[in-house]
């Protein structure tokens, strides 16, 4: 059994991620430790800085196909996305849609945008949900990898959702407003934040995998990852033709509205997962991935 085959996704960090996921000696990091790409705002607020600024870019082979990928560092910062960090990201992507690789890793582990960088992160997050949507249009796939521990929140679990594929672990989250956000927000009563089983019902991997958010979901382990990211790297064809985009994009909002129509009043993922006709959906938290997905195979999505 190899190290990647062993190793966790979630428990890696940003390097060890990529070292897992790619072909070994393949990656060439942009903007190495040599360069120094460190926040301009973070020392005239008193914070620690990092010589990467919380993410990791450059490109690789994965199964002898060349990608450019970036990696989040969620220990730095919740992986927060500053100026520089969104500047190394939107680079990225823009240098996708010049030199169309075979496709695009984004290995996000993020509450969003850094706060001490406020405006400057705002900026970011369009920025980069631009570039994505062009790296896309150039027919390159753009795939997110979920299976952190910050998952995928705020501004970033929209550029998530502008990816061609979603790929997540059970201990992945994704969503737009962070659970205690909600709660500070509307009221315990609305959604408890200590309640971790609702929190991963409502946003984790499975749930999201369910209500097709996320288009695959794998175990924890960075083989996994890497043979789905794989599969997911074919030609971004829908999105290069402005028809096909837009005949996609106006079957997408007609799924979202019959959706809301059949779930709008539930409060829970199990309210949602019996809706789907599976039975005794309490058990689905329970299973491994594999019996899971053996368990859900013929659920109904509106």
């Amino acid at each position: 059994m190899t190290l990647a085959q062993r190793t966790s996704y979630y428990e890696a960090d940003a390097r060890a991620r990529i070292a897992g996921l790619l072909d070994a000696g393949s990656f060439r990091e942009f903007l190495g430790p040599a360069q120094r790409a460190i926040s301009p705002h973070l020392a005239q607020l008193d914070q620690p800085a990092a010589f990467d600024d919380g993410i990791v870019v450059g490109e690789g082979r994965l199964h002898g196909k060349h990608v450019l990928v970036a990696a989040q560092q969620g220990e730095f910062m919740g992986g927060g996305v500053g100026e520089v960090h969104g500047a190394k990201l939107t680079g990225l992507l823009r240098r996708a849609a010049d030199t169309h690789p075979d496709g695009v890793l984004l290995l996000l582990d993020t509450g969003g945008v850094r706060l001490h960088e406020a405006n400057a992160g705002l900026i970011a997050i369009s920025e980069i949900m631009r570039a994505t949507l062009g790296a896309r249009a150039a027919g390159v796939p753009v795939v997110a990898l979920i299976g952190s521990g910050n998952g995928a929140f705020g501004g970033m679990g929209i550029v998530a959702r502008c990816c061609s594929t979603v790929i997540m672990s059970e201990e992945g989250r994704l969503s737009l407003s962070g659970p205690e956000v909600i709660e500070t927000v509307r009221g315990v009563e609305e959604f408890d934040s200590r309640d971790r089983a609702l929190v991963w019902r409502v946003t984790g991997g499975k749930h999201r995998y369910l209500i097709d958010q996320a288009q695959v979901l794998v175990p924890d382990a960075i083989s996994a990852f890497a043979e789905a990211a794989s599969d997911a790297l074919q030609p971004d064809t829908a999105s290069a033709d402005p028809d096909a985009a837009l005949a996609a994009l106006q079957a997408r909002h007609a799924a979202l509205k019959a959706r809301v129509q059949a779930w709008g009043d539930c409060n829970d993922g199990l309210q949602i997962w019996a809706r789907q006709g599976i039975a005794d959906p309490e058990r689905l938290a329970l299973l491994e991935t594999d019996a899971f997905l053996a368990a859900t195979a013929q659920r109904s999505l509106p």
